[in-house]
């Protein structure tokens, strides 16, 4: 009885506007995420956590019906942010904390992560690797938390020493004491490991998978860009994704991985430092999407100068690599590849995911197009039709700003108004 009273208390803190009562949006400027333009002054009609209608100016509501005055801000789809991890967030004692703290503790943690994400105006994620992720996706769907919605991998799948090994950076003994990680654990090396690892995550209730088809930066390990997966067992893997409506995910900074990984058949790939006009080639033939994560390379590089921050194994692939991806996110975009957005925040402070939009300005991708890569393209990657537009019968994810963001592309970092599912989380201060 008394955690049903508690569960009840907490949902009523939560729950702002009742579903069911029309709110009126007055928005003095729309940014239409479909056709890339900013519009003049609209009315956006909420009802039941969805968009009843959108009209040309504005429309006083008749009735009962809340309205909300942003006739001097911009108002778009909620943002989508395609890579975070929401259990953590890099500081000098990370590597530390892994053999000190529990799931438990990296889930009270996510519990502010996950509410920073979404005042920031990022109303969806994709969580790309973390235990505690699909149990923070379900509290936010049950409204005992305040967060975006979640498509959450699970554990990241490697091979044996790969990126996201569990047990790199272990002396032999606690190696010994735990055995070799396999499938279970997210580990492989082997097609049939590969299948099982899928299906361990599908009994484990993830959304999307993810896996690390190259070394990685912040891994416990020398090489931050060798291929860690042969392009049956990314087939596999692959294969065994779509068995359960899976989407695949890939982590890759080395060219030979990367290209691997998109010849096997993943969706997106992640970071993409050394990405190569080959790997281009093929991303363009097979619809795959770069995700390029400018935040997390220029966080990194920035980091790995200061003596502490990393692991001396760490520090100069921090420095060597975090430094490349701006660069070639604007290689990718003049090449044609898709480009969604993302920003693997977790390695950078999260509530400050919007800065990726300025990082890929700045690389020579236009501001309508960046926001169309976090709202209707987002929508687009992760295969859902329901959201990344403010229209008649999407859901009412919608957030808003003082200022133009196609304009001056900085008021991204603004953002003072913030409906999920027709919920107001943030509202201006009158």
């Amino acid at each position: 009885m008394h955690h049903q009273l508690l569960t009840a208390a907490v949902l009523s803190t939560l729950a702002l506007p009742a579903l069911g009562a029309d709110t009126s949006l007055h928005c003095g400027k729309l940014f239409d995420s479909r056709s890339g333009k900013v519009l003049g002054p609209h009315t956006v009609i909420v009802r039941d956590g969805k968009v009843a209608d959108v009209l040309s100016g504005r429309v006083e509501p008749v009735g009962d019906v809340t309205s909300i005055d942003l006739s001097s801000r911009t108002c778009m789809a909620g943002w989508t942010d395609l890579h975070v991890h929401l259990g953590s967030q890099s500081s000098p004692q990370s590597y530390s904390e892994g053999f000190r703290l529990d799931d438990v503790d990296y889930a009270f943690r996510s519990v502010g992560f996950a509410e920073k994400t979404l005042m920031a105006g990022f109303t969806s994620v994709r969580d790309l690797g973390g235990e505690v992720t699909p149990h923070l996706r379900n509290a936010i769907n049950q409204g005992l938390v305040k967060g975006p919605r979640i498509w959450a991998a699970g554990k990241s799948i490697a091979t044996t020493g790969g990126h996201a090994d569990p047990t790199n950076g272990m002396n032999s003994v606690l190696q010994h004491l735990i055995g070799p990680p396999g499938p279970t654990e997210g580990v492989i090396n082997s097609i049939d490991d590969a299948r099982q690892a899928v299906r361990q995550r599908y009994k484990e209730g993830s959304d999307v998978i993810k896996i690390t088809a190259t070394g990685g930066v912040l891994s416990y390990a020398k090489s931050g860009d060798a291929p860690q997966f042969t392009v049956d067992e990314v087939k596999a893997i692959v294969d065994t994704a779509k068995d359960y409506g899976y989407r695949v995910a890939a982590h890759a900074h080395g060219e030979e991985g990367m290209y691997r990984a998109v010849a096997g058949g993943v969706n997106t790939i992640e970071h993409g430092t050394y990405m190569s006009e080959r790997v281009m080639s093929l991303m363009k033939q097979k619809g795959a999407w770069y995700v390029p994560t400018i935040y997390a390379g220029r966080f990194v590089a920035e980091k790995a100068k200061i003596d502490g921050y990393f692991p001396e194994v760490v520090r100069p692939k921090a420095a060597r690599i975090g430094s490349l991806i701006q660069d070639t996110a604007a290689k990718a975009y003049k090449g044609g590849v898709k480009i969604a957005f993302g920003t693997d925040m977790g390695v950078g402070p999260h509530g400050d995911n919007a800065r990726e939009f300025i990082y890929m300005v700045e690389a020579g991708i236009p501001a309508t197009v960046a926001l169309q890569s976090a709202t209707i393209v987002a929508a687009e990657v992760l295969g859902v039709d329901d959201q990344g537009v403010v229209e008649a019968g999407k859901r009412a994810d919608i957030i808003a700003m003082p200022g133009d963001p196609v304009a001056d592309i900085h008021h991204v970092l603004k953002v003072d108004f913030v409906m999920k599912d027709g919920v107001v989380y943030r509202e201006p201060i009158r």
